[in-house]
This record gives C-alpha cells, sequence and structure tokens, in this order.
C-alpha cells in the first residue's frame, strides 16, 4: 500500500481530440488502487486544474473521453476518477461512501501535472455529491460547479424507484432501516467547511435529478453565507441540448478563471 494520491501506473489512452493527450492513470486510495483519465492539452502554459467527477454508477455514466477532451480544450488539464471498482479498479463504489476519497485524493494526483495550483471541481448528476464532499473536506479549491448534480441521496432514494435495488445494495438498506448509512453520505450539515465559491446549473424540468437538489443546496449555501451562482434553465431536463450544452462549457469554464483571484 502506499500513500494517498501516489500514482502507480500510466499509460496512453487514444484521444478523439488531437489537440488533447489522454493517459489512463492507475492511484491509490484508502488502500485501493483506482484508475482515472487524465486530459491535458498539447498546447503549453499555465493551465489550471479541473477534477471531474462522473455521474451514474459502474456502466452508467462512466468518463467520456470525448467529454474530458472538450474540458481540456478550454485550456485546462482534467483528471476524472473512474472512483473504485470500476473499469478494473480496486475495490467496490459506495455511491458517495468512502469512495468519495477517490475523488479528494483524485486532487493530488492531478496536482502532479500541475505548474499552477488552481484546481476547480466539475460534477455531473451522481457527481455532484462527489464533488460538495470534495470541497467540504479540502481547503485547496479554487470553484466547484455541479450540472444537474445530486446532492442528497434520500431525496435520490425517494424520486428514483427504478435506482432504489441498487442503492439499496450498495448503501446497505434504504432511509429507515439504515439511516445512518444514508445521513453519513449527506453533506448539508458540512457545508459550513467549503471554502470556495459555487456554481448550480440545473435544469428546471430534470426528472432523473431533480430541481429540489438544487434548491436544497442553494438554501444551505444562503444559510452558511457562503459565495455561489445558479443557472437556472426552465425549459431543460436532465441532458441538455448539444448546442446549449458546448455554450454551457464555454461560459461555465470562463466563470472558474474568474474565481479566487490569481
Amino acid at each position: 500500500m502506499k500513500p494517498n494520491g501516489t500514482i502507480e501506473q500510466k499509460r496512453p489512452y487514444p484521444s478523439p481530440n488531437p489537440h488533447v493527450r489522454l493517459t489512463e492513470v492507475l492511484y491509490w486510495s484508502c488502500g485501493y488502487r483506482v484508475k482515472g483519465l487524465l486530459a491535458e492539452p498539447f498546447r503549453s502554459g499555465n493551465h489550471e486544474g479541473i477534477l471531474y467527477l462522473r455521474g451514474g454508477i459502474q456502466n452508467i455514466g462512466m468518463v467520456r473521453p470525448a467529454r474530458i477532451a472538450q474540458f481540456a480544450a478550454q485550456g485546462f488539464v482534467v483528471f476524472a476518477p473512474y472512483y473504485r471498482g470500476n473499469r478494473g479498479g480496486e475495490g467496490r463504489d459506495e455511491f458517495a461512501g468512502e469512495d468519495r476519497f477517490d475523488a479528494v485524493y483524485g486532487v493530488d494526483v492531478l496536482k502532479q501535472f500541475l505548474s499552477f495550483n488552481r484546481i476547480h471541481l466539475f460534477a455531473f448528476s451522481r457527481g455532484g455529491i462527489m464533488a460538495l464532499w470534495t470541497a467540504i473536506l479540502r481547503d485547496d479549491i479554487t470553484s466547484t460547479v455541479t450540472w444537474s448534480g445530486v446532492s442528497d441521496v434520500i431525496l435520490t432514494y425517494e424520486e428514483r424507484k427504478d435506482m432504489r435495488r441498487m442503492m439499496k445494495r450498495v448503501i446497505g438498506g434504504n432511509p429507515n432501516n439504515a439511516p445512518e448509512a444514508f445521513e453519513e453520505r449527506q453533506p448539508f450539515s458540512h457545508i459550513k467547511d467549503i471554502t470556495c465559491s459555487l456554481l448550480i446549473i440545473h435544469g428546471k424540468k430534470d426528472v432523473n435529478v431533480g430541481i429540489e437538489h438544487a434548491t436544497r443546496l442553494e438554501k444551505t449555501l444562503v444559510k452558511e453565507g457562503k459565495v455561489f451562482e445558479t443557472w437556472y434553465f426552465s425549459e431543460h431536463d436532465h441532458f441538455f441540448p448539444t448546442k446549449i450544452n458546448n455554450q454551457i462549457i464555454k461560459d461555465l469554464t470562463k466563470w472558474m478563471k474568474q474565481q479566487g483571484g490569481y
């Protein structure tokens, strides 16, 4: 076993973008060897970093090379953990249980490829709760963006009947017979520990991750006096149309670069 964030192995990975180099990275997290995908612009410069936190679980919502290359093309070095138990990584996915540390220590992996110590978190769907815990547990994050992001696992259990069987298996029960397992995944009482600015992006027609995830997070951020913005879209659901999606990526990465000062 090696220290958390230690890189065990790197191997080239096919890139869909001729301007972006991809590398699959094997690294240590809590005694497990976990995998992730790194995207680096070929263009030289003092690039900021993005920890990209995927949605879904197992084969649903896997890290997509084209997606992280899209962010890298905006002038960032991007690292996307697969989370433990995925794509040959050790351990098992716990839906924001101990696997949250795969994101926390993913920051240490990312730092090894940066000359400019500004790190942002970008999260989609289930990745939202991973990002919140990473921002809570670290004090070196410049900004966090959660897009269609989960903030409340109990609410997810209530609204997603199709996910209940998986959540019972992964978490160890339901909110009634395993309340402690669900409560320990809830970030709200720890939001006070976040030190970075946040951006919440959400479609009001989202039925995969309801808008209440965003509004509950927003209310907590207001209560704790945190710096944040909301970009709500009344006409969109969980997945935005490609043209709008691409524009928002440009807008949010511009927002990231404006945060925290230099």
